[in-house]
């Protein structure tokens, strides 16, 4: 029998959970609208995990999430996570998207592309939608082929996509911002 724990903590962007079991993490919770809503999710999710202290390996990654939330650069791909009942297709979709930096972002169509599959996107859109590691798999860095938002399963949306986004400072689209442009300062007259 697998143990398994779930512990709730809080982040800038309000309360989060991870939940474990032996082999690694077998899910991450974003903040819900309401209070408790994390916790009864988090229950009707894992409901064979109970709450607990984390232990210090799941401290840590608790302390990289925060940190990343912050506006950190960690891109937690190395934290372990239970790939058990993943199909292989959500499996190469993961480690993709995994692969994405803090900061940058792909599209549905060129993870497909990358994968060896043209005309999945929409396959592709759908494994994240299935997700069960939002921000350690960093679906939120996935795009629509127009630097739309594309779905997010997560409460909130497509606002909590792009407020993860704005976080990382990632670039969404081609369009250059007030950040990008260089202004010039002309020389006064005269004198």
């Amino acid at each position: 029998m697998t143990t398994q724990g779930f512990a709730l903590f809080d982040t800038v962007i309000g309360r989060c959970g991870l939940a474990w079991g032996d082999r690694g993490l077998i899910g991450v919770q974003l903040p819900e609208a309401t209070p408790g809503a994390a916790w009864a999710r988090l229950r009707k999710r894992f409901p064979d995990a109970v709450e607990v202290e984390p232990p210090p390996e799941i401290d840590v990654v608790i302390d990289r999430i925060r940190d990343l939330l912050a506006g950190g650069r960690d891109d937690l791909a190395d934290i372990v996570l239970d790939l058990e009942g993943q199909s292989a297709f959500h499996l190469r979709v993961y480690a993709i998207a995994r692969a994405i930096p803090p900061g940058e972002t792909s599209t549905y169509g060129e993870m497909a592309r990358a994968m060896g599959e043209p005309g999945g996107a929409r396959a592709v859109g759908k494994a994240l939608g299935e997700n069960p590691w939002p921000i350690v798999v960093p679906c939120h860095r996935v795009l629509g082929s127009s630097g739309s938002m594309g779905g997010f399963s997560a409460p909130g949306g497509s606002t909590t996509k792009a407020r993860l986004l704005t976080i990382e400072k990632a670039k969404t689209s081609a369009a250059p911002t007030l950040f990008d442009l260089e202004f010039s300062v002309a020389p006064p007259r005269g004198g």
